[in-house]
């Protein structure tokens, strides 16, 4: 298990985040919007890349998901994202307003 965490306080991590999250705010978990923050697809203690923008993507944080109330970030864990439960929702939610 990685137990060196500091890249989740550096520069290069906060830029990756804001550009993470600039580009998308669609939880890879449930697939609602308003993510709050962003997390490794292939956990990094399980040998996925740290500042790796393709494996990066938004997901929901401690607030939660405002639509299903699920804690996506919590309920992933360091477990690869096809390990997680995911809502499969249709293709008109993503379609916006």
């Amino acid at each position: 298990m990685a137990t060196d965490r500091s890249e989740l306080t550096s520069y290069e991590w906060r830029q990756l985040r804001a550009r993470t999250l600039a580009a998308s705010d669609v939880c890879i978990v449930c697939g609602h919007g308003g993510s709050d923050t962003a997390d490794h697809i292939h956990p990094v203690s399980k040998g996925g890349a740290r500042l790796d923008p393709d494996n990066v993507a938004p997901i929901h944080g401690v607030a939660g998901c405002p639509v299903c109330l699920r804690k996506c970030n919590s309920e992933k864990a360091d477990r690869a994202l096809g390990d997680v439960v995911q809502l499969h929702t249709s293709v008109d939610w993503f379609a916006g307003p």
